[in-house]
């Protein structure tokens, strides 16, 4: 399980629950208001009804004793003020009243209480209708306050089994609440803490030299990752460490020979420097100058791919043709003995690209070195120049050894060789690498195309420069185009 999905479950059962006891607030918030409102009217119904029995009583006496005793009503009201006063009132009830047998109720108050103000308008019906019609008015609104009453207590009962209800719920949230962050932070210590310290410390022990140290794999996907993460890190870079190690000693190994070749022949020379013969001396000379090419060539590879490593690689590109430059580097290696077959394929029109031409014919002289090294002598090593479209394309093609899929992969990797490529010439394996790197620097690439026993095709592609107006002679670094060599 994902720490992500960990923690959004986590959360959302704690949301849940937060929720929960925010919606028990807001019903218990409602259902206390009710009952609020309810008491309220309740209370406001008994105080009218009650206005309304005071009223009808003083309404009688005053009916009783006659206007020259009692000549205004309660409050100072005259007799038909203080009707008018109680309609009003029975009105107020009706309209405040909460339930349909209030109501009829309260139609059946005002109806006795109609019958009561005609009986006593009329004194032939005064002695008779008017005392039973005040009763039965009286007596409808004792039960309308008796409903009232009942009403504010079932209300007040609702409010209090609601109060008790949320606290009961509102301590269980709290209690579940408590429990949930407390089991969140245990499994988060387990499921992410512990698993982030292990990443943490191994970390530590790796970067304070224990090699061998990797990351346990455990925990969410997400620390699971880091942990794979940093292992290839740690695998990486211990592989890398073995390489530059072997690197070492193959440099060890390669500059030996060379410096024991000529140790051997300076040893030699002292000797017998009584018997030293042109002719040796011709042989020694050449075996020396070989040893020193070789290490020069060494050494420079090594200073470039420390610039490259570095981000220090100088270019200083000019507009040159590509031409001319792979014709000087084929022409350097036909003056020498190399026992193969060298051709140079190039078109009639120049090929201007922007380089720098040392560094093109650097990268031109490893591609050609490795195809005559790598090839049985007496095979044919060909150098072809075209155009592509707005590409310059140089090829090298030779009928070597070839290279196999899996060797392609790290073919342009620093200090990697084949195991052919080991059997056949000495080397440290830098020489593709930082031609590659010299290519890439100018914004071209350096493909090959290969397969084992039949050779091998590197071609390295450049963009090309706009045509000049007019071409420099020999001195500006471009000549005339000329025919194609074979």
């Amino acid at each position: 399980m994902s720490l992500r999905a960990w923690l959004g479950a986590t959360m959302g059962v704690l949301a849940l629950l937060t929720l929960s006891a925010a919606a028990l607030l807001v019903v218990l918030t409602n259902v206390l208001d009710h009952s609020a409102a309810t008491l309220g009217t309740a209370v406001e119904g008994i105080r009218l009804s009650e206005e309304l029995e005071v009223g009808l009583l003083a309404h009688d006496r005053m009916v009783r004793e006659g206007p020259e005793k009692v000549p205004r009503g309660p409050g100072g009201l005259l007799r038909y003020e203080l009707e008018a006063s109680l309609y009003r009132q029975i009105g107020e009830l009706r309209r405040i009243a909460s339930t349909d047998l209030d109501r009829a109720r309260l139609d059946a108050v005002r109806e006795d209480i109609d019958a009561y103000f005609s009986a006593q308008r009329d004194p032939a019906r005064a002695e008779r209708e008017a005392g039973p019609a005040l009763d039965a008015a009286l007596e409808g609104l004792e039960q309308v306050i008796a409903a009232n009453v009942e009403g504010a207590r079932a209300a007040r009962s609702q409010a209090e089994r609601w109060n008790d209800m949320a606290d009961s719920a509102g301590v269980v949230l709290c209690a579940l609440l408590l429990v949930g962050v407390l089991i969140v932070s245990l499994l988060l210590r387990r499921v992410a803490l512990q698993p982030l310290r292990d990443i943490s410390q191994s970390m530590r022990r790796f970067g304070a030299g224990s090699k061998n140290t990797r990351a346990p794999e455990a925990g969410p996907a997400e620390l699971r990752d880091m942990a794979r993460t940093f292992n290839e890190m740690a695998n990486s870079l211990t592989h890398q460490q073995e390489q530059q190690l072997a690197f070492l000693a193959g440099v060890a190994h390669e500059l030996r020979n060379p410096l024991s070749a000529l140790k051997l022949s300076t040893a030699l020379s002292d000797r017998s420097r009584a018997r030293l013969t042109p002719e040796r001396m011709d042989r020694t000379l050449a075996l020396v100058d070989r040893q020193v090419e070789r290490l020069d060539r060494m050494v420079g590879d090594l200073l470039d791919a420390t610039r490259i490593e570095a981000g220090r690689l100088e270019l200083r590109p000019e507009v040159r043709d590509a031409c001319e430059l792979a014709r000087e580097v084929v022409e350097l290696y036909r003056s020498g003995v190399t026992g193969h077959v060298l051709r140079l394929s190039v078109p009639d029109a120049p090929v201007l690209v922007r380089v720098d031409p040392a560094r093109l014919e650097q990268v031109l002289h490893n591609l050609i070195s490795n195809a005559l090294k790598y090839s049985p002598a007496g095979s044919r090593v060909e150098v072809l120049v075209r155009r592509e479209q707005d590409e310059a394309v140089l090829c090298v093609t030779d009928e070597g050894i070839g290279i196999s899929d899996e060797e392609k992969r790290l073919l342009f990797a620093p200090f990697q060789r084949a195991g052919n490529a080991r059997q056949r010439a000495p080397g440290v394996g830098l020489g593709l690498s930082v031609a590659r790197r010299i290519v890439e620097a100018h914004g071209g690439s350096i493909d090959v195309v290969s397969q084992p026993g039949h050779g091998s095709v590197f071609c390295v592609r450049l963009a090309l420069a706009a045509e000049p107006a007019v071409l420099p002679e020999e001195g500006g670094g471009m000549v005339p185009p000329q025919d194609t060599l074979h």
